[in-house]
């Protein structure tokens, strides 16, 4: 299954943290993962490990964190200003925490990775989790009954088993804090995020070029809800 994206394990472990449920070190060392280390630009003359980022973060006013996986064209996660928008959307994801005034935007070096702090306004409260769930699964019948009728898996057989693999049994992916339903949008978003992934890793040898069109639609469609999903999840508001 597909990993959670950095910035998405920055929010949930920051916010289960903030809110109790687990202690500084687990949750640093959670958003680590096979990471050699995770250091904080900006907050401090010098780069500072998450484990003291976080609670400098905590003393300025932090209250929430919120997760961006935005691209070019659908900005989902981030409310301004441009410069951390641009930045953002060049990383693909970022951090915004609530009462801090502050974003985070990853960079991987090497086998570690530097979050840039800048300033950046938070975002209104999102969808309920549940209407996140049902545009995502709704997309997703759309999207396996339009990938079988293209026969993916004469060219792509791993996306007919990544679609089989939705309904298999998987670990938690958010840590404690979060409820059910949001642990059960966040895995299967990137369950469909890793679906989206296989589908546009090639063209195929005997695919035309109206499969081709038809399968990036359908692909874009589904990885915007995925992305919107996991957005929704580990942001909301109303999980502590």
């Amino acid at each position: 299954m597909a990993s959670l994206a950095r910035s998405a394990r920055w929010t949930t472990w920051f916010n289960a943290w903030l809110g109790g449920h687990v202690p500084l070190d687990d949750a640093a060392e959670a958003v680590r993962g096979d990471d050699a280390a995770h250091d904080v630009i900006g907050l401090d003359e010098q780069p500072l490990p998450l484990d003291s980022a976080w609670p400098s973060l905590r003393e300025r006013g932090a209250r929430l964190a919120t997760v961006a996986l935005p691209v070019a064209g659908d900005p989902t996660g981030l409310a301004g200003p441009a410069a951390f928008n641009e930045h953002a959307i060049d990383a693909g994801e970022a951090v915004i925490v609530e009462g801090a005034g502050l974003g985070f935007v990853p960079t991987v070096v090497g086998s570690g990775v530097f979050w840039s702090a800048m300033e950046a306004a938070s975002p209104p409260p999102s969808a309920p989790v549940s209407e996140a769930e049902r545009a995502l699964r709704e997309q997703l019948v759309d999207a396996a009954r339009e990938l079988t009728e293209l026969d993916v898996a004469r060219w792509r057989p791993e996306i007919a088993d990544a679609l089989s693999d939705l309904r298999s049994a998987h670990g938690r992916v958010l840590p404690p804090g979060y409820d059910e339903r949001a642990e059960r949008v966040t895995a299967l978003a990137t369950r469909c995020l890793r679906i989206g992934e296989l589908a546009l890793a090639d063209d195929g040898n005997a695919v035309t070029r109206h499969e081709t069109d038809a399968r990036r639609r359908i692909t874009f469609d589904l990885q915007r809800a995925a992305r919107h999903a996991v957005v929704v999840a580990c942001s909301d508001r109303t999980w502590r």
